[in-house]
């Protein structure tokens, strides 16, 4: 019998894979930003044999929201059992369960349950809730659907790369160039205007337009997670047209000879696109290869601005 105050929800899906398969999807959270379009980025806090606590940043209704969670990984059950430990208000507790259900040797049913409670009981905020998890199960489960199903067709569209510089210099000075993205249009020449949120202490929603080298400009929006000073990751949910997912990292890390700075890219092309932007006898690959060097091109001159930047505070600092 449910308490007053707590909802209890349910969402289900069948998807054309085996249950052990889409089990250890679900189970593998460092993948979720690519998984699922809410999600922004996990991190694991803690590990311990079944037992972990994990910290999942992701959008709801449009805002950008963080939490803990301890999770219970049950791989023969093929059960996955959730608890939010300090979750954001409006959101009072929360808790779930994944479960996946064998319809055959290639077929599975997966059910999402939810239940949860709204800050004082407050019908406003129960509805916003609702509303939330409503829309993000429904997204996450057709993503995942989305995802199992497409994994073999589009294996080969998904592919990652990093670009490092080294720096002579500090890893903050560094960290808050990059971090200090209000500022990029000051500061690089191929960003033409910026929009930067952080109602939030370390989560940063970021929109900006790009130059290309044909002089046109694109629009991303991003949203971003920082760990001062060694870490910035991030997420774009508006992408260009040759993309169908975006999400990175920025790393700053310090040794004795410096800093190593790095721009960390993984990305899914979108086939649709190939033929209207490249030309109609352009390849997969050769849609590589031009997101590559868009992508680097900018992160690489972003890194060598910062290098700068941090080089010239360090020599301020040395008088």
């Amino acid at each position: 019998m449910s308490q007053p105050g707590l909802r209890e929800v349910e969402h289900e899906i069948t998807v054309s894979a085996p249950a052990a398969a889409v089990y250890r999807l679900i189970a593998e959270v460092r993948n979720w930003p690519r998984i699922f379009p809410p999600t922004i980025y996990v991190d694991h806090v803690e590990e311990n044999g079944d037992e972990e606590r994990i910290r999942i940043w992701a959008t709801a209704n449009d805002e950008a929201k963080n939490w803990t969670s301890r999770r219970t990984l049950d791989p023969e059950g093929l059960r996955i059992t959730f608890r939010q430990e300090v979750p954001a208000p409006p959101v009072a507790a929360m808790g779930g369960a994944w479960i996946i259900e064998p319809l055959g040797d290639a077929e599975s049913r997966i059910r999402l349950l939810h239940d949860y409670r709204a800050v004082d009981d407050d019908p406003a905020h129960l509805e916003w809730i609702d509303q939330a998890v409503d829309r993000n199960s429904r997204s996450e489960l057709a993503a995942l659907k989305g995802n199992v199903e497409k994994a073999h067709a589009e294996e080969g569209l998904t592919f990652s790369f990093e670009d490092t510089v080294r720096v002579d210099g500090a890893a903050k000075d560094v960290y808050d160039f990059v971090n200090e993205a209000d500022l990029w249009h000051e500061r690089l020449p191929h960003v033409a205007t910026v929009r930067l949120r952080e109602d939030t202490p370390g989560l940063q929603e970021l929109e900006m337009d790009t130059r290309a080298k044909d002089g046109s400009t694109h629009t991303t929006k991003s949203y971003r997670v920082t760990f001062p000073h060694h870490r910035i990751a991030y997420k774009q949910t508006t992408l260009p047209a040759l993309m169908t997912l975006h999400t990175g990292y920025w790393t700053f890390a310090e040794d004795d000879r410096g800093v190593l700075a790095s721009s960390q890219h993984t990305v899914t092309i979108n086939t649709a696109n190939i033929a209207r932007v490249l030309g109609p006898e352009a390849t997969v690959e050769d849609a590589k290869a031009y997101v590559h060097t868009a992508l680097s091109t900018n992160s690489t001159a972003t890194l060598n601005h910062a290098k700068r930047f941090a080089e010239e505070r360090a020599a301020d600092r040395r008088g």
